[in-house]
C-alpha cells in the first residue's frame, strides 16, 4: 500500500466480503510472506510461508459466515512506528447456527513500508483476561488453544472447499449467502453503524 489510511478500508472489504479468489489475492497483495495473525481464537506466528495459514483462516471464516457486514469507524497511521490502526465493527453470523448474529467491535494494527501487513492483531484481549482467572498457566492454555484452532481453520477450509467454489462461481444458495439460516442480518446492521 502506498497510502495505508486510504487503502486499508478497501483491503478489509476484500478480506471480509470478497469472493474467495479476491480474498486470496488480497492476502497475497497486502500481507508479507511471513506475516503473523493474532486473534482470540487462533494464531499464526511469524515464519516463512505463514501467509498460507492466514489464507486458510480467512477461507474458514468465509465458510462459517459467507456474509459479513462491516463498518470502518476510523483509521490512523503512526508513521514513526509503522503501525496502522483500524477501529471497526462487524456482524459475523454463522449461517448454520439459527439466530446467531454476533455484532462485534475490533481494533486491528500492523504494517511495514511500501506498506505491507506484517502482522494483523485483532485486539479482544483474550490472552490478557485469562491471566486473572488462571495465573501463570492461562496464557499458555490460550496459546495452545489458538494453535489448535488454527489447525481446525485449515482443516475446515479444506473440507468445506465446495462452499468456496460455489461462492466463487455465483452458485452459493441464497439461504446460505444471506448470512444466517434463521435470522435476518439486516436487522443488526444499524448496531455496527452506531459503534
Amino acid at each position: 500500500m502506498e497510502n495505508p489510511v486510504l487503502e486499508i478500508p478497501a483491503a478489509i472489504r476484500l478480506l471480509t466480503q470478497g469472493v474467495p479468489s479476491l480474498q486470496e489475492k488480497a492476502i497475497e497483495r497486502f500481507f508479507t510472506q511471513d506475516a503473523a495473525f493474532i486473534h482470540p481464537f487462533c494464531r499464526v506466528p511469524h515464519f516463512e510461508g505463514s501467509r498460507w495459514y492466514i489464507t486458510k483462516i480467512f477461507q474458514w471464516y468465509k465458510c462459517m459466515s459467507p456474509r459479513v457486514e462491516i463498518e470502518i469507524h476510523s483509521t490512523a497511521f503512526d508513521e514513526k512506528n509503522l503501525k496502522l490502526y483500524v477501529h471497526m465493527s462487524q456482524i459475523f453470523s454463522i449461517w448454520v447456527v439459527p439466530f446467531h448474529v454476533a455484532p462485534g467491535e475490533n481494533r486491528t494494527d500492523g504494517v511495514d513500508t511500501l506498506y505491507y501487513i506484517t502482522q494483523q492483531e485483532d485486539l479482544y484481549q483474550t490472552s490478557e483476561f485469562v491471566k486473572f482467572i488462571l495465573p501463570h498457566v492461562g496464557y499458555w492454555l490460550v496459546l495452545g488453544w489458538h494453535l489448535i484452532a488454527t489447525l481446525f481453520c485449515v482443516l475446515g477450509s479444506f473440507f468445506l472447499w465446495p462452499m468456496l467454489w460455489l461462492e466463487e462461481n455465483g452458485y452459493l444458495p441464497g439461504w446460505i449467502a444471506k448470512g444466517n439460516v434463521a435470522y435476518d442480518m439486516d436487522l443488526k446492521i444499524h448496531e455496527i453503524k452506531q459503534s
